[in-house]
């Protein structure tokens, strides 16, 4: 699972992102257990070395399901960047793409809109745009 490093991201040290190990059910959807532990957040142990979730107002998601290598997520919660550059879509690009049958995301805000709805690429919710 990946959290963003607030050390390295308030020094503009990319990678902004840092993985962590967590121990999940041997039957569950990877794609879905990351993403379940991605919204759970750092453990404390975690946060005392510095990692974060940004989650840009989102709360979780809805639904995730993958068509012809593209990640189609519906994220629930109220869209907030605040005129960031740095949201919650790129932990999420760093938690979904090491997944080899996952070419592309489409992140949906919980409206159901992304920017780019068709076609081969990665697509954010307009509300995620500085």
């Amino acid at each position: 699972v990946y959290f963003t490093d607030g050390g390295r991201y308030a020094v503009g040290t990319p990678p902004f992102e840092a993985a962590v190990t967590r121990a999940v059910p041997s039957t569950a959807n990877l794609a879905h257990a990351v993403l379940d532990e991605f919204f759970r957040g750092p453990t404390p142990a975690e946060r005392a070395l510095g990692l974060e979730r940004i989650d840009s107002g989102f709360t979780g998601y809805s639904n995730l399901y993958v068509e012809e290598g593209i990640a189609h997520l519906y994220l629930v919660g109220p869209c907030a960047s605040n005129g960031a550059t740095y949201t919650i879509a790129q932990p999420i690009l760093a938690n979904l793409l090491p997944f080899p049958e996952i070419d592309y995301v489409k992140i949906y805000d919980e409206a159901g809109t992304t920017e780019n709805p068709e076609g081969p690429d990665s697509s954010i919710p307009g509300c995620l745009e500085p």
